[in-house]
């Protein structure tokens, strides 16, 4: 059986994913709510050797490499699923910073629809509740360039580049039907509006 509430938050760079979901878990936890935080990143056993295809990918952009890389997302997904989200409490909230709608931005060449299928037929546990985290293009990326780290980007590292993958997200969003969080003004009317979301799913 599958512990917990499971809620992902996707979106392109710079949309404020990760200070959301500090606020957000804050929030819960003020609320005497068990929120479990978790990072696809951090949590995956097989990160170093996707990232390697990944920066192959960024340097001889191909769409059988593009798979491989969608087909390796999907592998450790598919690891984490069975391996970290089966062991956390029950009645926990889990909160994960990127999941499969992630690809719905970062992937160029491969519709959504066969990215999904693929997660799916792995079996990789699908969300509760999936929100994507969105702003302007323009927002955004001058937020993800104003960070000390910069951009920060393999795959995304032109403006022309992030416009597309913020428009190829929200319309994966809206064929989906997730929830969309536009992070465009205070980070407590975002934070106000992921919350609800997640108490209306909780009942």
């Amino acid at each position: 059986m599958n512990s917990g509430l499971f809620v992902s938050l996707d979106g392109p760079k710079g949309t404020g994913k990760t200070t959301l979901l500090e606020a957000v878990t804050a929030a819960l936890r003020a609320d005497n709510k068990k929120v479990i935080r978790l990072c696809e990143r951090k949590s995956d056993p097989y990160r170093k050797e996707t990232m390697a295809l990944v920066n192959e990918l960024a340097r001889n952009p191909s769409r059988d490499l593009e798979w491989a890389v969608c087909e390796r997302f999907a592998e450790s997904r598919r690891w984490i699923s069975r391996n970290v989200l089966t062991q956390q409490p029950l009645h926990s909230i889990i909160l994960i910073d990127r999941w499969y709608p992630s690809d719905a931005a970062f992937r160029h060449t491969i519709p959504f629809a066969e990215i999904l299928r693929l997660n799916l037929e792995r079996d990789v546990r699908v969300p509760d509740l999936h929100v994507g985290v969105v702003t302007a293009p323009d927002i955004s990326w001058a937020r993800a360039t104003a960070r000390s780290r910069g951009l920060g980007g393999t795959v995304i590292r032109k403006h022309t580049e992030h416009v597309a993958c913020t428009e190829m997200f929200e319309q994966a969003a809206a064929d989906q039907g997730w929830v969309l969080c536009r992070n465009e003004g205070t980070i407590e009317d975002a934070v106000k509006q992921v919350v609800a979301q997640i108490q209306k799913i909780a009942g």
